[in-house]
């Protein structure tokens, strides 16, 4: 059983929702069908996504991550884009009739319905993913303890801010987001007490040019390092951060490594290792080693990562980089935790 620090369940950002086609043989923009040559037809492995897998963020590493099965573990795979809470009950148990082993739900908004669906289903296992409900015996959740790299995100935007103003911006004002954004101000801080911080929440997590707006707003009131969670909406904090080199603006990737999206502005990536995180949890479902509980992930197993960008990495002076390596190697080894208050 992998947990870590008792109640400090930590997931991360929390989606809306996208519009998609409800299909008999379900199959997800990009996903791969049902009928995946090589698999073993007796573990078979489904993910549903509230956003579109080529959002280069959250989704993506979701789907990278049913890659990583039917890569790893031979896993027969499916992936499927939902709309509404009614979309999510569907699929789920369209999945559980067609006799999936495993279906992972990404993201919070998921285990209210797997909780509801899974007695239906009893030998298909629902994890849901940024989640904390148990529903035993066969729904399970995954939590992230996303403020272990966010944190070091900070302590990288507090060295380096000129104006001493620093910039989140979130999809929506969720208590994970909030707590991620917290451990980053007090990374920041811990290193330049004189940072102040700008905050914004766009209200959804795939407005690109309503994101763009609220950076560029940040940008005008001084920011010039801003930490951005907002899945496909973040593309647009990007192309201000772009536009706005010329102030010196740098922005801070979050949930996969973000870093070559606009090399020349991104100081680096708070990532999710998605992948390994489903590789370790279906590893026991396939071995029926499975136990309902809340798998909790940071650093300390190699989850969550403060990855910076090769591209820009002269920007980071040696000083700072000593601080982010030895806090790093603390907060690996469960001697401290950033705080998200």
């Amino acid at each position: 059983m992998i947990e870590r620090h008792g109640k400090r369940m930590f997931s991360t950002v929390i989606h809306t929702l996208f519009a998609f086609t409800i299909v008999a043989c379900a199959k997800g923009e990009g996903g791969k069908s049902e009928a995946t040559p090589g698999a073993d037809s007796a573990f078979k492995v489904a993910l549903l996504t509230p956003g579109p897998i080529s959002d280069q963020a959250w989704n993506a590493s979701a789907y990278h991550g049913l890659e990583r099965l039917h890569d790893s573990l031979g896993a027969k795979i499916s992936n499927i884009q939902t709309k509404t809470p009614a979309e999510i009950e569907e699929n789920f148990r369209q999945y559980g009739a067609q006799g999936y082993t495993l279906v992972f739900g990404n993201g919070f908004e998921f285990q209210d319905p797997a909780v509801r669906i899974a007695p239906e289903f009893p030998k298909t296992v629902y994890i849901n993913v940024s989640a904390t409900k148990v529903a035993p015996p066969n729904v399970a959740g995954i939590d992230f303890i996303f403020s272990d790299g966010a944190y070091l995100a900070g302590i990288v935007a507090g060295a380096n801010t000129k104006s001493n103003v620093i910039g989140v911006i979130g999809g929506a004002e969720l208590p994970p987001v909030v707590k991620a954004f917290k451990a980053f101000e007090a990374g920041a801080k811990s290193v330049n007490p004189k940072v102040r911080v700008l905050s914004s929440y766009i209200g959804n997590w795939d407005d690109v040019s309503a994101a763009k707006e609220q950076a560029l707003a940040q940008i005008a009131r001084g920011a010039d390092m801003i930490f951005q969670n907002a899945d496909a909406a973040g593309l647009g904090i990007f192309q201000a951060a772009r536009e706005s080199k010329a102030k010196g603006v740098r922005i801070f990737g979050a949930n996969s490594d973000q870093n070559g999206i606009a090399p020349e502005v991104t100081l680096g990536s708070v990532v999710i290792d998605l992948p390994h995180a489903f590789l370790l949890v279906a590893r026991q479902v396939k071995n029926k080693q499975f136990t309902p509980q809340v798998f909790t992930f940071g650093a300390k197993e190699d989850v969550i990562k403060w990855v910076p960008n090769p591209a820009l990495a002269s920007e980071i002076t040696p000083v700072t980089q000593h601080r982010v390596d030895s806090v790093g190697m603390l907060v690996r080894a469960g001697t401290f935790i950033p705080p998200v208050q």
